[in-house]
């Protein structure tokens, strides 16, 4: 306990002027809690201010501190709960009772004995100890008080009084007088006893000298008494005097006591004043708008700039003043209890409110103002209107936007009525540019379709009949409307349809189409059209986000939200479909999704108009998805790099997977037509129509996605029409009658290498390869086959000789066999003159002439083929004549040079 109180005493005492009298170690009666410690401590300073502090352990466990503290003044009553039986209980009466348990009745009873001296010692005003011994209340020695001075008497004002140590040091003459009385004895030393009794009886002797003294000088004695006790007649007038001092001076303490009190309160109602003014200060400062403020609020006008920017600065000084709590910094709780604060609140916010009501119906009277007076314009135009986009130089676009800030205001302050004019202006321009967008598509239409519709009314369009006429004719704009000033739909030619192939006709219609039919004119001119529609769309959609984000203060933030290039590359079917289809809004999470949401609100028609252009460039020929494909994705990669959250990436997005469906099915469709393709039994099969037809889809495939962002997705379908394509060739090689299975193989497979050759297409170098060797390999079987038949018995008689040979017959003994002797040979020489061998070179020149078809001019390759196979067959059949037959001396009719001689004029003579 002496560490505790030491440590008590230096950490938080000390630092505070105060000195630590007692301590006690307690906790709360009836509660499970931490011990604490009771200190009974006064200060050093006069006036002495005597308190009972309550000191704790701090939660970490390695340092206390001070928790509460109660002036002794305040202390009632003292309740130590049983004055006979030991108890650690006591209580404290103060503003309320505490009830206390001692870690042990010796701390509580020096507690509570401490706490009575100091109530005796400095209090005026006796606490009540009750229950308490009287043991522990005993009064304090006056001399023990006054000889001990203030601020010193610590052990006895605290109730830990020790013992006077007996011992006490001798001085120096006492020192001296001891060695002179020692050195008179000499055995003082060497015997102690002898010392000590020779001592004894010195001071006998001495004792009755005294005695005898005092009975000779009793009257000395007597006159000593009586002055002794006059003096203490003196001495008791003069405790009569100092106790009325006392008295005296213990009032006029009290007093300084209390007038120190009244000073300190003084002080801080001085500083509590002082607090006051400037918090007042602060409030008048903070919470007052100008004049001209209040009037621009009220009265402003909101049609001039001048009025304009008024009304803005007041607005923003407004914003500044506090509402309420929850529209400040810089009021703190209990501000908003003052009648004077509630006042100002209130006048604020219906200021705000009548500001706000008042913006929001003269923004609402503006918008309808603005847009009634462009649908005058465009009812009154007599050619195809622009619709007016919110560009630098669009009158209505600076009109609006001198209202930005205010527009802004009214976001932060009131959030209904900003949404509620949001909402007003969607309606307002969803009609306008619907309207507009619609004519627009048509116009685009009739020029892709290339028929005119004289006399048909627009159902959006009240207008004279002479206006369509004109609108079919151009269409105009500028940066930020439908049509270019430099381009326009009009520059490019209107044919009839007359010109035109069957509605839904294909590049590779196997049974009605070929490369003279295709109209590349047409083509070109839709891809003109597709791409003027495309460029007219995405600066009118990126100019009117620019607008919403300045004029409703929406910040633009990239994203990676929305259908992106390489997602759209790796959907394909039912994927692509669901993605089509889902095309409902988000909700708004953030400012970016309710920019996106007006858009999709404004320009709501736009995607359903771009599906429906998209499924008429279908609809004229299936080969335009080619050319949409590659538009849309340049479209939708610069609209991602711009942003790739905003409603122009995701609409086209959206949009970019239907051209990928229709170009998805045009390649289904070209690879079922050449599934179902029949050849005809009667004639010979030639260069089949898909080969063609292959060669001109790629041909225009490769001049459309040169440089392409989509690339890959004409890799693929190459693949997949490649494969097709040797598929069908295979199978209708298969099933020809007319021509033999290699011709049809042969040709069809040297078209697809040239093809693949010229081209240079890099995914199909495996495809190319593969055509290549089926092309040779055909060749080498149709060449083999068809020189078996003008030779036969020739072929025959030496197949025999292999034979018997690869039998294990000897060579030189094949001769000795009766069908393979010498003379047999020699017949069947004798019936291949050259003659012979001439005129049925000449019958295989004219049959293979007839399997083989003019356009693929393979007669001459063919026929030098089947010259050096003929050569390699006639070099075999010497060196089995040598081998088998050796010294026979026959040779064939006719020679080596006699067989060129023979191919080649056959071949000029054809």
């Amino acid at each position: 306990m002496t560490a505790i109180k030491h440590a008590l005493q230096r950490d938080i005492f000390t630092p505070n002027d105060e000195r630590l009298l007692s301590i006690v170690n307690v906790c709360k009666a009836g509660k499970k809690k931490r011990n604490c410690f009771l200190c009974a401590t006064v200060t050093t300073e006069r006036p002495v201010q005597v308190n009972v502090v309550k000191v704790k352990k701090s939660d970490k466990g390695d340092f206390y501190k001070r928790q509460t503290a109660w002036a002794l003044r305040d202390l009632a009553v003292v309740d130590a709960k049983d004055a006979v039986k030991e108890s650690p209980e006591f209580d404290l009466h103060f503003d309320k009772v505490y009830k206390w348990v001692a870690s042990s009745t010796v701390e509580k009873n020096t507690f509570i004995s401490c706490i009575w001296k100091l109530n005796q010692r400095y209090l005026r005003k006796k606490i009540d100890f009750i229950n308490v011994s009287s043991q522990l209340l005993e009064e304090l020695p006056k001399v023990a008080e006054e000889s001990v001075p203030s601020g010193e008497n610590q052990s006895v004002a605290g109730g830990d009084e020790e013992a006077v140590d007996e011992y006490q040091e001798l001085n120096a003459r006492e020192e001296q007088d001891i060695e002179i009385m020692m050195e008179g004895c000499e055995y003082a030393i060497a015997n102690a006893e002898a010392f000590a009794e020779k001592l004894s009886r010195e001071l006998q002797v001495l004792d009755g000298a005294n005695i005898q003294s005092i009975m000779a000088s009793e009257k000395q004695v007597n006159i000593l008494m009586k002055l002794l006790d006059e003096a203490l007649k003196e001495v008791d007038q003069i405790e009569l005097k100092l106790s009325s001092y006392e008295e005296m001076l213990q009032s006029v303490k009290e007093q300084m006591d209390q007038i120190s009190e009244s000073n300190h309160l003084i002080h801080l109602s001085n500083t509590n004043n002082v607090k006051l003014l400037s918090e007042i200060e602060f409030l008048v400062n903070h919470m007052d708008l100008a004049k001209g403020h209040i009037k621009a609020l009220q009265e402003g006008d909101l049609t001039s700039s001048r009025g304009i920017e008024a009304c803005t600065n007041a607005a923003d000084a407004l914003l500044a003043l506090p509402t309420s709590l929850r529209f400040c910094s810089f009021l703190f709780v209990g501000h908003d209890m003052l009648h004077a604060v509630k006042q100002q609140q209130q006048r604020f916010s219906d200021l705000r409110e009548q500001f706000a009501r008042r913006l929001a119906s003269h923004l609402n009277s503006v918008f309808v103002q603005q847009f009634t007076q462009t649908f005058l314009q465009l009812y009154n135009r007599s050619s195809y209107h622009s619709v007016p986009g919110h560009d630098q130089s669009s009158t209505l676009a600076q009109d609006l936007l001198r209202y930005a800030k205010l527009m802004e205001w009214l976001k932060n302050t009131d959030y209904g009525k900003y949404e509620g004019l949001t909402k007003n202006y969607m309606d307002y321009l969803s009609r306008l540019y619907e309207r507009e967008i619609k004519d627009f598509f048509e116009v685009a239409k009739i020029k892709m379709t290339g028929t005119t519709r004289e006399g048909k009314k627009f159902a959006t369009l009240p207008r004279k009949e002479s206006a369509v006429k004109q609108e079919t004719e151009s269409l105009h704009g500028s940066s930020g409307k439908l049509t270019g000033s430099t381009s326009s739909l009009n520059k490019l030619s209107v044919q009839s349809s007359g010109n035109r192939r069957s509605q839904s006709s294909s590049l590779l219609d196997m049974g009605n189409m070929s490369a003279s039919d295709l109209d590349v004119a047409d083509r070109t001119k839709f891809d003109k059209i597709f791409e003027q529609v495309l460029s007219e769309l995405e600066p009118l959609c990126l100019a009117e986000q620019d607008f919403i984000s300045k004029f409703f203060k929406l910040q633009q933030h990239q994203s990676t939200s929305g259908t992106t290039m390489n997602e759209v590359e790796e959907m394909d079917g039912v994927a692509l479909s669901r993605l089509h289809t889902s095309g409902v809004p988000q909700t708004v999470s953030s400012e970016k999704d309710m920019i996106r949401q007006m858009m999709t609100k404004i320009f709501r028609c736009i995607e359903p108009e771009l599906n429906n252009l998209i499924a008429l460039g279908d609809k004229i020929d299936s080969f335009n998805s080619l050319y949409m494909l590659v538009k849309m994705s340049h479209h939708v990669w610069t609209a991602q790099n711009v942003d790739p959250a905003s409603f122009l990436s995701t609409t086209l997005g959206n949009v970019l997977v239907t051209v990928k469906r229709n170009f998805d099915k045009c390649i289904s469709n070209q690879m079922k037509q050449m599934d179902e393709v029949k050849i005809s039994k009667k004639s010979k099969v030639g260069i089949l129509p898909f080969v063609a037809e292959f060669e001109e889809f790629a041909a225009l495939a490769e001049s459309i996605f040169k440089n392409a962002e989509r690339r890959g997705d004409l890799d693929k379908a190459y693949i997949k029409l490649i494969r097709a394509v040797f598929d069908s060739v295979e199978k209708v090689a298969n099933e020809s009658q007319k021509t033999p299975r290699d011709v049809v193989m042969m040709e069809n497979f040297h078209h697809i290498f040239a093809t693949l050759s010229r081209l240079k297409i890099s995914c199909l170098e495996a495809e190319k390869k593969e055509a290549k060797q089926k092309y040779t390999d055909h060749l080498q079987s149709y060449v083999i086959y068809s020189l078996g038949q003008p030779l036969e018995k020739l072929n025959h008689f030496f197949e025999g000789v292999e034979a018997r040979v690869a039998q294990g017959i000897r060579e030189e003994e094949v001769s000795y066999q009766l069908a393979f002797n010498k003379q047999e040979l020699r017949k069947v020489i004798k019936e291949y003159p050259g003659k012979e061998v001439k005129k049925g070179l000449d019958n295989l020149y004219k049959k293979v002439d007839k399997h083989l078809c003019e356009e693929e001019n393979l007669l001459q390759v063919v026929w030098h083929s089947m010259q050096d196979e003929f050569i390699r067959q006639y070099k075999h059949f010497e060196g089995l004549i040598a081998r088998c037959y050796p010294g026979s001396g026959i040779t064939m009719e006719f020679t080596i040079q006699d067989i060129l001689d023979y191919c080649s004029s056959i071949a000029q003579s054809h």
